[in-house]
């Protein structure tokens, strides 16, 4: 069974360093809830995972069915509820593909494949949050 391992050191006040596979990331909160604003969000960064998961195994699915996409920019929105503990309860991907002649019925797989096959995030999330998602092609 493989394993991960990730460290997070405080580095005072609300900040921490992550160390993620040799790559460190800031963590911090807003000024108004004792952070300096020297990184990202926590919660932001469960959107940041999706997103890097899902689009990576879409390019990599493309690339197999020889869909030559010139750009992909997938983005992902969170709601958050209003009460503690605040979390997600709504996450929307909007896949923005960019390339001459794409088929949308090879990007729709691919979109397909990830969500429900591949995307080991995507399959954690969707036990808590109701995700949806759209593809956009861009010229």
């Amino acid at each position: 069974m493989t394993k991960d391992k990730v460290t997070t050191k405080w580095l005072g006040n609300m900040a921490f360093e992550g160390l993620v596979s040799g790559h460190k990331i800031i963590i911090d909160a807003e000024p108004h809830v004792g952070g300096e604003n020297r990184g990202a969000r926590p919660k932001s960064l469960m959107l940041l995972s999706l997103g890097g998961c899902t689009g990576m195994d879409v390019i990599s699915i493309l690339k197999k069915m020889r869909v030559e996409v010139t750009d992909l920019n997938v983005i992902v929105e969170g709601e958050l509820t209003e009460d503690h503990p605040k979390h997600y309860h709504t996450i929307h991907v909007i896949y923005e593909f960019t390339g001459k002649n794409l088929s949308p019925e090879k990007l729709q797989k691919a979109v397909e494949l990830s969500e429900e096959k591949y995307c080991g995030v995507s399959v954690v999330y969707k036990k808590a949050v109701k995700i949806t998602s759209e593809i956009r092609v861009v010229n």
